[in-house]
């Protein structure tokens, strides 16, 4: 049960999406009506969807759709017009980014985000601070307890460096990583915040065939862990392989939602995306 009083006194006073729009009743992120305007532009223009716990979701759409708008209103990088989003029983779209990273989301960037002068390692321990909430007077009058935290992140990481096979670069500078393995790095990182749902930028972006294997490995591991994903991504090959639902963007709104053949079947998904 959350504690802190703007979370209690949302989850009091919101209303929860009627259960009979959502389709899952084990939706980790429902997205409902969100909408964000720059001047004219009609950026995201009243989305909505859902993400099941231990499904992946994937978002496509050409550029400028709005797919990546969208992931920074499901985060919180950008404050939405309108429109509510939710995590779980939660509403989150008023929360702060670091409020929603405590609550349960995580995401990854369209532009490799690592902390190249950081060793991986410590790149780890950084994603780990969005889920400590010790002052430091607490940490100075419980010193052995504070060391045993750390001991113990320090060994979540290395469990985790050890699942992306990423071991043996604990002590490499993150700067001296390849592209595809700063991926993973990011992944790794956004993991060590304890996250029920995660949204990922195109992680796809820039990497070798053989680095989009590994990474849509890791993926489909993290959903069969029950992980709710969502892919925002514009290899639409592998969001096809991948996903469990599509949705589709153009110009700010959702013009496709389902499985992946219906929807890649789609008239206008054929007009506007896949004909480019």
């Amino acid at each position: 049960m959350p504690t802190d009083p703007e979370i209690v006194r949302t989850e009091q006073l919101g209303q929860r999406p009627d259960p009979a729009s959502v389709t899952n009743s084990h939706a980790a992120l429902i997205v409902r009506d969100l909408a964000k305007a720059y001047g004219g532009n009609q950026a995201v223009d009243g989305v909505s969807f859902q993400v099941a716990q231990g499904s992946l979701v994937g978002l496509i759409g050409p550029n400028g759709a709005g797919k990546s708008t969208l992931g920074g209103l499901i985060c919180g990088s950008i404050r939405s017009d309108s429109g509510e989003v939710w995590l779980a029983d939660v509403r989150i779209d008023t929360f702060a980014t670091w409020k929603r990273a405590r609550l349960g989301l995580a995401r990854t960037f369209q532009l490799s985000s690592e902390f190249q002068r950081l060793t991986v390692l410590e790149n780890l321990l950084v994603g780990s601070a969005l889920r400590q909430q010790a002052m430091l007077w607490k940490a100075i009058a419980a010193r052995r307890r504070w060391q045993s935290q750390e001991a113990e992140l320090i060994g979540r990481a290395r469990q985790l460096l050890e699942e992306f096979e990423l071991a043996g670069h604990e002590k490499a500078y993150a700067g001296e990583l390849s592209g595809g393995q700063r991926r993973l790095v990011e992944i790794a990182r956004a993991l060590m915040s304890d996250p029920s749902v995660l949204v990922l930028d195109e992680p796809m972006a820039g990497l070798s065939p053989h680095m989009v294997e590994r990474v849509t490995a890791h993926l489909e591991r993290l959903r069969s862990l029950g992980f709710a994903l969502l892919l925002i991504e514009h290899n639409v090959a592998v969001v096809s392989a991948l996903s469990d639902r599509i949705v589709v963007m153009s110009q700010g709104r959702v013009i496709a939602e389902g499985v992946s053949e219906e929807v890649l079947g789609n008239d206008e998904v054929q007009a506007i995306y896949v004909a480019g």
